[in-house]
């Protein structure tokens, strides 16, 4: 599951659909502190989040998701991309940080880079020494 969160409701829903189209489910919030207080949050294998929104910013969310131990990779998005902001957020972790408008086929290759990364690192339980 793909959570996005913008507080551009055009943006939410064309990445919503473009990871729809991809076969993902996706879930949208207006707000971090909507994904925070969603039952869903365990079930989420990949944040995309913009940067600047009112009220929590996207890298508040990407601290308040480290403070939950929350360890799914995070994408950011922004229309105003400051280095400043890339290199804090890539400093706790961030996997990727797009400029908007992003290139689809590119935000798509990351979700399935992250997404596959996350299946390779939980242990096979169906081998055996």
């Amino acid at each position: 599951m793909i959570a996005i969160i913008d507080d551009d409701g055009a943006v939410r829903t064309s990445t919503a659909n473009l990871m729809r189209s991809a076969g993902y489910e996706a879930i949208s919030f207006a707000s971090g502190e909507e994904l925070l207080a969603s039952a869903r949050l365990n079930q989420v294998n990949c944040v995309i989040t913009d940067v600047q929104m009112p009220g929590m910013s996207g890298l508040k969310l990407q601290d308040a998701l480290l403070a939950r131990r929350f360890t799914r990779p995070i994408i950011f998005i922004t229309a105003y991309p400051e280095e400043r902001d890339r290199c804090q957020a890539f400093a706790a972790g961030a996997l990727a940080f797009f400029s908007k408008p992003f290139d689809g086929t590119e935000m798509l290759e990351c979700v399935s880079k992250a997404v596959n990364a996350q299946s390779d690192s939980r242990p096979d339980e169906t081998r055996h020494p």
